[in-house]
């Protein structure tokens, strides 16, 4: 059973304030995992991936409307990072960019293979 007494504004009050303080803090380590992620060209390589896979980079039209709609929510999970990316650390971006587009040698973008 709860201890919740209706009555009792000022304990709610603490509980709300207290809740706001977790939300807050989970906001903020998320922020700095982000920006520590972002902050090496292999963490950006992995943000990269990651837009890509989320299909970010291309349309999510298909004939078939379910496949389409799986596509355009995977699209607007990976928008929602770009979205995020972009708020937090958004001079990163072109630095990933410009790493993704000199790391492609070869048509098939294996920067290992010359």
């Amino acid at each position: 059973m709860s201890n919740y007494e209706p009555t009792d504004l000022n304990g709610q009050a603490e509980e709300k304030q207290e809740a706001e303080a977790r939300i807050r803090v989970l906001r903020e380590t998320e922020i700095s995992d982000l920006k520590w992620l972002m902050s090496s060209e292999r963490g950006r390589r992995i943000m990269w991936r990651v837009l890509e896979m989320a299909g970010v980079f291309q349309l999510s039209f298909d004939a078939n409307a379910m496949r389409m709609a799986f596509n355009e929510g995977r699209r607007a999970y990976g928008n929602q990072i770009l979205s995020q990316l972009m708020t937090v650390c958004p001079e990163q971006y072109p630095a990933m960019l410009k790493e993704h587009r000199n790391g492609k040698r070869d048509g098939n973008g294996d920067p290992n293979s010359k």
